[in-house]
């Protein structure tokens, strides 16, 4: 079976043991989640992220564990040079989170690589190796998957070859994996089309091997636009085809499939897009009972 699932919520009262009745609710049999709010650094103690009842549900329904990914915050910047203070936060609360992950008994954590805001990309990546090297020590079981990025403003991360440079520079590259996002590869400049390429491509520079996790989301701007804005799959510029491609590969199979599409109004959008994915079928009007209850609140 594909393993596919979607972004889920962590919140009180039930924390990690709602995120998986969340992910269930839609069918799924994978989740992502942040640990606390994307944008800052409050996190509760893991002592009370209910993780034991989130195991024991995972367990009930045949779930690995490993099918739960993390998602780091979007404030750690390691290849930030500019502001001495922005990178010491972004090493100290990496080093936290993949305790975190740790605890939570997850084995994957997705890190956006950084941007060089106002030096440069070689000094950028230079930073972030850096950081990496700080953080990173033999004993971790978690492996930090570096994402592919769109391109937008300075950040790092946007080719292939970044990545795989990235990775093949630190000490412990071992404990480095790839997340890749199908609306940054094509807001990048990749054709997600002809996937075959792309995954020829991944190979060549990187090794399918370190390629641990995707985000399937289609994409509101046309190749190469290098935005980063998402879409529901099927309304964007790269289309249901494709995506559903991506996910019924037969290369990947093993590989954890993760929606992050845009909410429509107040509901998620992932039991409908689940469904579809799974049955390789698209419905152009499926989503528009949310998007008439979108309308009509």
């Amino acid at each position: 079976m594909v393993i596919l699932g979607s972004h889920c919520s962590m919140k009180a009262p039930d924390y990690l043991a709602g995120s998986v009745k969340e992910a269930l609710s839609y069918g799924a049999n994978a989740l992502m989640i942040y640990t606390g709010p994307p944008q800052n650094t409050l996190r509760k103690p893991v002592n009370a992220l209910k993780i034991e009842e989130a195991k024991r549900l995972l367990h009930e329904h045949q779930i690995p564990v490993e099918h739960m990914i993390v998602h780091a915050p979007y404030i750690i910047n390691l290849g930030n040079i500019v502001r001495k203070e922005t990178y010491e936060l972004a090493v100290e609360f990496l080093r936290k989170e993949i305790d975190r992950v740790e605890a939570i008994g997850a084995k994957y954590l997705i890190l956006h690589p950084g941007s060089y805001t106002t030096s440069t990309l070689e000094e950028g990546m230079r930073q972030i190796v850096m950081g990496l090297n700080e953080v990173l020590t033999q004993e971790d079981q978690v492996i930090v998957c570096l994402e592919t990025m769109a391109g937008k403003g300075s950040e790092i991360g946007f080719e292939f070859e970044q990545i795989n440079e990235l990775i093949h520079q630190c000490t412990y590259s071992d404990k480095l994996g790839v997340c890749l996002d199908t609306c940054h590869i094509h807001d990048a400049g990749y054709d997600v089309s002809d996937f075959d390429h792309i995954l020829n491509e991944f190979d060549r520079i990187i090794g399918l091997e370190r390629l641990k996790v995707i985000h399937i989301n289609d994409s509101k701007n046309i190749k190469g636009a290098r935005k980063d804005r998402h879409a529901n799959l099927g309304e964007g510029h790269i289309g249901f085809e494709s995506l559903a491609k991506v996910v019924h590969h037969p290369k990947l199979s093993h590989v954890i499939k993760i929606l992050e599409t845009p909410w429509i109004g107040n509901h998620a959008p992932y039991q409908i897009e689940i469904q579809m994915l799974r049955n390789n079928n698209y419905d152009p009007h499926a989503l528009d009972v949310l998007k008439d209850e979108k309308t009509n609140s």
